[in-house]
């Protein structure tokens, strides 16, 4: 195999702690070069923008894109143009329309494009699917609450418009939700509680339909200190499932199951899944979880609450 030539494109929190290992764990990935103004240290060419490091790096086929989301659109759009294949963190996008642009312009310049969910590649996530495939669901719940301040310390675009406050970690829930639910859901109602002093929710409670009745309430909530709590329960007329710890563990009827995964990583299944995009020549972009991001903030009830603030 020969190894596909990749970039990293902002070099934050999540790419240090996540892309960085996943990369270098792969075969068939060599790290080429990084653009990002916090690039120091690392034994890889390194330029300021993505423009600069396309201009120089001609060999390099694939960028991963790991920015904020409000400045992915005109990056990825950069690096299609020069038909190079992307790799988008999530969300994809800062809006829906322009990921479809996005599909758009890799089927014309013949890219690969790839929207990841690292959350569908945790440990439990396809278990849970095929346990559900064929199963009537009846009821269910998500909570999904955890701490802003250790997860996204200093972090202030999220706070900004396009960042989409908690629903960065509450897509992990819904790009769970969209791969193991054997029906279609849409949601019904949502409140979206704002700081008063920021652009984006720090918590939502969302309600959802689907088919013969089926109900389920989801919690997203940035403020929860101590044990953090990533749970999705599933109901149906043949049991329940309880997927904890992000999808990493799995209850049936209350008792635990075991996996035959075993990735030291969620990202070691993007980048696996991304090498198996790579060698087809097939493009992956399941848009379902942000559009019920998009929906949600269609649907919901603004309230506010007190000023939110960084500092430990």
């Amino acid at each position: 195999m020969t190894a596909q030539k990749i970039a990293i494109v902002g070099l934050g929190k999540i790419a240090k702690d996540q892309h960085l290992p996943s990369i270098s764990r792969h075969d068939g990935f060599d790290l080429a070069a990084i653009a990002s103004r916090s690039a120091s240290g690392l034994d890889v060419p390194t330029y300021e923008d993505l423009e600069t490091l396309l201009k120089s790096e001609a060999d390099i086929t694939a960028i991963a894109l790991c920015v904020p989301p409000q400045v992915r659109y005109d990056l990825a759009r950069l690096a299609l143009e020069h038909k190079k294949d992307v790799l988008l963190e999530k969300p994809p996008g800062a809006t829906l329309a322009e990921v479809h642009d996005l599909i758009r312009l890799a089927d014309e310049n013949g890219c690969v494009l790839y929207a990841t969910w690292h959350s569908r590649h945790a440990m439990g996530v396809a278990g849970a699917k095929a346990w559900l495939a064929g199963r009537t669901p009846t009821s269910g719940r998500i909570t999904w609450r955890e701490d802003v301040k250790h997860w996204h310390p200093g972090q202030k675009w999220i706070w900004e418009a396009g960042g989409v406050g908690v629903f960065d970690p509450g897509i992990n829930a819904l790009s769970i939700l969209t791969e193991i639910m054997p029906v279609d859901l849409h949601i019904t109602a949502a409140e979206l509680t704002f700081p008063e002093n920021c652009d984006t929710p720090i918590a939502a409670d969302i309600d959802f339909q689907g088919p013969k009745g089926f109900a389920m309430k989801a919690d997203f909530d940035w403020r929860q200190t101590g044990k953090q709590t990533w749970e999705i329960e599933v109901e149906t007329t043949d049991g329940t499932i309880l997927l904890r710890d992000g999808g990493a563990t799995v209850l049936i009827d209350g008792k635990e199951v075991s996996s035959d995964e075993a990735l030291a990583s969620e990202y070691d299944g993007i980048y696996a899944h991304f090498a198996d995009l790579l060698a087809s020549r097939t493009s992956d972009v399941d848009l379902s979880p942000l559009v019920h991001v998009a929906d949600a903030f269609m649907l919901g009830k603004r309230v506010t609450t007190e000023a939110f603030y960084d500092e430990q």
